[in-house]
């Protein structure tokens, strides 16, 4: 949760929690001198409470007021179904696979929805779904369109952008306004189009990175969830910061989508607080 800052909002959560005999496995709180905001994130043991999920919404629903809080609970044990968008490149998305067959991330991919037709048996040896559609020169639109259909066919909750290389339209990133995840290179904006990591290389650079962040209708503009940094030198060649580009890539939007995927992240703004 969330609200203005002031003075008592700890205690008050934290009474509500004890006289419904909620037993707490994980406190975490951060005030924002800047903003006069507050926030929170509370785990509670789900067997400790005699109340159920409906009625502690519905009984805490005065306090919430009482603070104006921006606020939701979560059952944790429940899955979020999430949709993968891809084109061709396949390291982010062969490496969200690998974690959630391993049980790393908990979570329902529902369907891997590409661009290109190449990570087809990849996706379905993981007995997942996968749709292939095309974009068209000159009716992008179409594509999107499909796309936004099986969004809603497949009831995503959490949709992930790994190396999709295809702007999603306004009307789709405000439909689902801090559920899309997107991942890239972090050379924006000193080096755009194609081959960035050989155009940094060609300058020299001594960091090459990676930004996670949610989509918002300004082109990677959205609230920054997770980033790193790789230290490169003269000794690196082309193919060497393309390696370890990509090696970055797929452990920032690792991390990302799981702080996502417990709801440990909340957005406030443009900016993001991660109670990892």
């Amino acid at each position: 949760m969330s609200c203005p800052d002031k003075v008592g909002i700890v205690a008050k959560v934290s009474q509500f929690i004890s006289d419904h005999k909620g037993w707490l496995t994980e406190a975490s709180y951060h005030s924002e001198a800047d903003s006069g905001w507050f926030f929170m994130r509370n785990e509670i043991r789900a067997d400790s409470l005699d109340l159920n999920l409906q009625q502690f919404t519905a009984a805490f629903e005065s306090i919430a007021r009482e603070y104006q809080m921006r606020w939701f609970i979560t059952d944790s044990t429940a899955p979020k179904k999430i949709v993968i968008l891809a084109s061709h490149a396949s390291h982010c998305l062969a490496d969200i696979l690998y974690r959630w067959h391993s049980g790393e991330l908990h979570c329902e991919i529902a369907a891997v929805i590409a661009n290109h037709d190449n990570l087809r048996s990849m996706v379905e040896w993981h007995d997942i779904p996968f749709h292939y559609i095309p974009v068209e020169k000159g009716n992008k639109q179409r594509h999107f369109d499909q796309v936004e259909t099986l969004l809603s066919k497949y009831q995503a909750q959490t949709i992930v952008l790994a190396r999709y290389m295809q702007i999603l339209p306004s009307a789709l990133c405000q439909q689902y306004q801090g559920q899309v995840i997107n991942i890239h290179h972090s050379f924006l904006p000193s080096f755009v189009g194609a081959n960035p990591y050989y155009q940094a290389y060609d300058r020299g650079v001594k960091l090459i990175g990676a930004t996670c962040h949610y989509v918002t209708a300004d082109l990677d503009q959205g609230p920054i969830i997770e980033q790193d940094v790789e230290r490169v030198s003269h000794r690196h060649n082309k193919d060497d910061l393309v390696r370890l580009g990509r090696d970055v890539e797929k452990i920032v939007l690792a991390r990302g989508l799981r702080y996502h995927l417990e709801d440990r992240v909340v957005i406030h703004g443009n900016k993001t607080v991660i109670f990892d």
